[in-house]
């Protein structure tokens, strides 16, 4: 099959992932920020208070590994149900939120719980299963639902909030994720039953954890993607707020996050393009680093829209790239059957980052008023996290991480072995 012919015949997988991961969890990145001066206006809530909210990211270390492992037993289709039913659930309850920045955080805790269920350790399965050729481009078109709804709904939610208000903004989202993720459910396509048993996991979970914690190529992923993910607190929640801090408008900020959503495109595309064609581990370090760039002249000082907007759009490119490297590699040195597993855990990780990023933040912006340090901190982290992924190019972790392929299921008679060639691609 060809290079174009991959993508035209596996069409269907691909818009299902690139729909659901659209209208799923992933869509906070964009839109949160957006609601932030609102709701402090209304409630009356600190900056630092609200950082608070992004440490429930650090759900994911116990939702990440359970969602992962249940897709890799039950397929894509049945977990994405439950975050289907539950993104608008939990808009619906932003709506109608009257109280202290407490029960606020209790509904984002629960909304990340469910909400994993429509994240791309979930979704972008159907990748894993069905692409092999253009796995890197096809990972970088199902990611971009999320970017490209934030890059063109950013400033048209932007305007309806203020034109009917934050709690009609939240309305509109509900039904905007019920409709889309009602049609990513209908295009999920079913695979053939040899092939569905073949890439689900039938070893016992402890031993595929066990085989997975024993190789060094995961913590080089887990360390690389931990440190380089801090700077999701200013992503999420904060990003409208810490532009706002350096000067920016209300409308110019929210044209800042379209152009760091176009930024995730540009990063996600490039990316894929990129792991079909060259060292992955090269790739890898190259586009989580070159963010740093981007905050460093954020944190410069100077404040005027063309830099700020640029250190916006460098910073998408690490969300670009991130989920293009992590689903990539993934497969690449562990096989479909363990897929969404060390997947979940590698995720996992990024969330406990970003949920110590939220804390950390919150401190700094309560001793100092001021986003800067917690900025230069994450330029730093961000260099030290891309520069471990070159240790994968170092063939004795490839091979390392091949056994996990190798180990046949124990509920298979015929011995069937996930293909471990690819570990060893460069």
């Amino acid at each position: 099959m060809t290079y174009l012919g991959e993508l035209r015949a596996h069409w269907r997988p691909l818009l299902a992932a690139a729909v659901g991961l659209g209208s799923g969890l992933s869509l906070n990145l964009y839109i949160t920020s957006i609601f932030a001066p609102y709701l402090l206006a209304d409630f009356g809530w600190s900056k630092s208070e609200f950082a608070l909210v992004g440490s429930m990211t650090m759900l994911t270390l116990f939702c990440m590994p359970v969602i992962g492992r249940l897709t890799d037993r039950f397929g894509v289709r049945r977990m994405a149900t439950v975050g289907v039913i539950a993104m608008p659930l939990s808009f619906l309850a932003f709506s109608a939120y009257h109280g202290g920045i407490g029960g606020f955080v209790v509904i984002y805790g629960l909304q990340i719980v469910f909400g994993t269920a429509t994240s791309a350790t979930v979704y972008s399965r159907l990748v894993a299963e069905r692409f092999d050729l253009t796995r890197g481009i096809a990972l970088a078109i199902v990611s971009c639902g999320p970017a490209l709804v934030g890059a063109i709904g950013s400033p048209l939610l932007n305007s309806f909030i203020e034109a009917h208000g934050w709690r009609a903004g939240y309305q509109a989202l509900a039904l905007f994720s019920t409709t889309t993720g009602v049609i990513a459910l209908m295009l999920v396509p079913n695979l053939p039953k040899a092939d569905a048993k073949r890439a689900s996991a039938q070893r016992p979970a402890a031993r595929d954890y066990a085989l997975i914690i024993r190789q060094p190529a995961f913590w080089i992923l887990f360390g690389g993607i931990f440190l380089c993910s801090p700077t999701l607190a200013l992503h999420n929640q904060q990003m409208k707020l810490m532009l706002l801090d350096n000067g920016a408008s209300s409308s110019a900020a929210a044209l800042m996050i379209s152009s760091y959503a176009i930024g995730v495109i540009v990063g996600r595309f490039a990316c894929g393009l990129a792991l079909d064609r060259l060292p992955a581990h090269a790739v890898a370090a190259i586009s989580m680093g070159l963010p740093s760039i981007g905050l460093f002249m954020i944190a410069s000082g100077f404040d005027s829209t063309p830099v700020l907007a640029a250190g916006v759009m460098l910073m998408g490119l690490s969300m670009g790239a991130e989920g293009d490297i992590m689903g990539f590699l993934v497969m690449r040195y562990f096989g479909v059957q363990v897929y969404s597993s060390v997947l979940g855990l590698t995720v996992a990780g990024l969330g406990i980052a970003s949920g110590l990023g939220s804390a950390l933040l919150s401190l700094s912006l309560k001793l100092s008023d001021s986003f800067t340090p917690f900025i230069l901190f994450c330029g730093v982290s961000v260099l030290i996290g891309a520069s471990l992924f070159m240790l994968l190019g170092r063939a004795s972790i490839a091979r390392m991480a091949a056994a996990v392929q190798a180990a046949p299921d124990v509920n298979d008679a015929s011995g069937y072995r996930q293909p471990a060639a690819t570990a060893s691609q460069p």
